[in-house]
C-alpha cells in the first residue's frame, strides 16, 4: 500500500499515519478502561450484591465472552466498512452499557450488563487492523505491539484510578453502593470523547477513507473462510489464548486475589493489580520489536521460536506466582510472568499480519477472539468451588508451557519476511 510509513516517529502527530497511530491506541485504552473499570471495585460490588464465588466467576466469564463473537464481527467490518467507521460506532454504542451498568441491583442484571460491556473489547481488532494499514511490513510488528500495549495499559490504569474515583465520590457523601455506579460515568464519557477524535482526525488508509479511495468497492465482500483451514492461524489463536487470555483474566481477578489471599484493602489491591497492567508501557512493544528484528534476520521461523520461548517463560512465571506464600514473592513473580506474557502478546501480533495478507482483518479477529476464549475458559477455573485461585493459576501455567510446544513445532513461513522490505534506518524515531 502506498504511503505506509517506514519508521515510527513516536512523539509526533504529524501526518495521518502518526495521528492514527496515537488515536487508535488511545481508543483501545479507553475501551480497556471501561471494559475493566468494574474489576477493581468488585470487592465492594461483591458485598453489596451478595455474590458467591461461582457468581463472581460467571461475571468474569461474561466480561470476556461477548468479545469472542464481537472480535470476529469487528474484524470483518474493518475489511468492509473501514476501521474508522467501525471504531466510532463501537465507541458510541459501547459506551451505553458502561453508562447504564449503574442501574443493576441484582446478580442477573449486573451479569447482563457485564456481558454487554464486553463487546468493547473488540476495539483491539480495530487497533491492530488500523495500525497495519498505516505502516510498512518491516515495522508492522513493532507498531502493532506499541499500540496494543499502550491500549492494554488501560487495564492497569483503571485498576489504579477507579478505586480513587470511587473513594472521591464516597468522600462527597455518597454511599459505596452509589459510588461504584457513579464512577462508571467516567469511562463512558472518555469513550464518547475519543469517538469524536477518531472520526475527525483519522483516515482508513494513508491515502484516504475507503469511500474516497474505492477500497471497499475494489475488494470482494465475500468472507474468505479458507483461513480457518490454516493451522498457523489456530496455533496463533492458542498462543493468544494463553497470553492475552491470561492478561484479561488477571485484570479481572487480581484485586480479589490480593484482598482474599493477602488481606489488602481494595485500594491497595487495585494499586498492585495496576502495576501488572503498567508493564504494557514497554513489555508488549518489546515483544513486537524483538519479533521484527528476529524476523529480519531469521524470517518467520525466528518469529515463531521467539513466541514459543516467551510463552514458555510466561508459564513458568505463572506457576511461581501460584506458589507465592508472601506478598513480596507474589509481586516479584507477578512482574516476571507479566513481562513474558506481554511480550508474548506483541510477538503473536508480530506474526499475524503476515499469515494471510489478503485477510488481515479476519485473521486478526480470529486470533483476537482466541484471547477472549482463553479468558472465558480460565474464568471457569476461577469460578469452581473445588479449585482454589492458586490451583487455577498453576493449571494455566502448565497450559502455557504446553502451548509453547505447539508454537515451537509450527512452521509459519519458510522465507524471510524482510527479503522484500529491507529498509535502512531505525524502526523507531523519537521525533518527526
Amino acid at each position: 500500500m502506498k504511503n505506509q510509513l517506514l519508521k515510527i516517529t513516536l512523539f509526533s502527530i504529524k501526518g495521518v499515519q502518526m495521528r492514527t497511530f496515537h488515536i487508535t491506541w488511545l481508543m483501545f485504552f479507553v475501551c480497556f478502561f471501561g471494559w475493566f473499570g468494574l474489576a477493581p471495585l468488585m470487592p465492594t460490588i461483591r458485598l453489596e450484591l451478595g455474590l458467591s464465588k461461582s457468581q463472581v466467576g460467571n461475571i468474569i466469564i461474561a466480561s470476556v465472552t461477548a468479545t469472542i463473537i464481537a472480535r470476529l464481527i469487528i474484524g470483518k467490518l474493518c475489511d468492509t466498512w473501514g476501521p474508522r467507521k467501525t471504531a466510532v460506532r463501537l465507541l458510541v454504542f459501547g459506551s451505553l452499557p458502561v453508562f447504564l451498568v449503574g442501574l443493576a441491583h441484582d446478580y442477573t442484571t449486573f451479569l447482563l450488563f457485564r456481558l454487554a460491556i464486553g463487546v468493547i473489547g473488540a476495539s483491539f481488532v480495530v487497533t491492530q487492523f488500523h495500525t497495519s494499514m498505516m505502516f510498512a511490513p518491516r515495522i508492522k510488528g513493532t507498531a502493532n505491539a506499541i499500540t496494543g500495549g499502550w491500549g492494554n495499559l488501560g487495564g492497569g490504569v483503571t485498576n489504579m484510578v477507579m478505586p480513587v474515583i470511587f473513594a472521591a465520590i464516597v468522600g462527597f457523601g455518597y454511599t459505596s453502593a452509589e459510588a461504584w455506579r457513579l464512577a462508571m460515568i467516567v469511562p463512558g464519557t472518555m469513550m464518547l470523547i475519543v469517538a469524536y477524535l477518531y472520526h475527525k482526525y483519522t483516515k482508513d488508509t494513508p491515502n484516504g477513507n475507503y469511500d474516497e479511495t474505492g477500497h471497499a468497492k475494489s475488494k470482494s465482500t465475500k468472507t474468505d473462510w479458507r483461513v480457518l483451514a490454516d493451522w498457523r492461524v489456530w496455533a496463533l489463536t492458542a498462543a493468544y489464548a494463553m497470553c492475552f487470555g491470561m492478561e484479561i483474566t488477571f485484570d479481572n481477578i487480581a484485586s480479589l486475589h490480593f484482598v482474599d489471599s493477602f488481606g489488602l484493602s481494595q485500594s491497595s489491591a487495585g494499586l498492585w493489580a495496576g502495576v501488572f497492567g503498567f508493564m504494557n508501557v514497554f513489555a508488549r512493544a518489546l515483544g513486537g520489536i524483538m519479533s521484527d528484528k528476529v524476523g529480519a534476520k531469521f524470517g518467520m521461523r525466528g518469529k515463531g521460536l521467539l513466541l514459543a520461548g516467551v510463552l514458555f517463560l510466561e508459564g513458568l512465571g505463572i506457576i511461581f506466582f501460584a506458589q507465592a506464600a508472601s506478598l513480596t514473592v507474589a509481586i516479584v513473580s507477578m512482574l516476571t510472568f507479566a513481562l513474558f506474557l506481554k511480550m508474548s502478546n506483541g510477538a503473536t501480533y508480530g506474526i499475524v499480519p503476515f499469515v494471510n495478507t489478503k485477510n488481515v482483518g479476519l485473521v486478526s479477529g480470529i486470533v483476537g477472539a482466541g484471547g477472549n476464549l482463553g479468558g472465558m475458559f480460565f474464568g471457569m477455573l476461577f469460578k469452581s468451588e473445588n479449585i482454589t485461585y492458586a490451583e487455577a493459576f498453576t493449571y494455566i501455567g502448565y497450559m502455557a508451557i504446553a502451548t509453547s510446544i505447539i508454537v515451537l513445532i509450527t512452521r509459519f513461513q519458510k522465507q524471510k519476511v524482510a527479503a522484500e522490505t529491507e529498509i535502512d534506518g531505525p524502526l523507531l524515531s523519537p521525533v518527526a
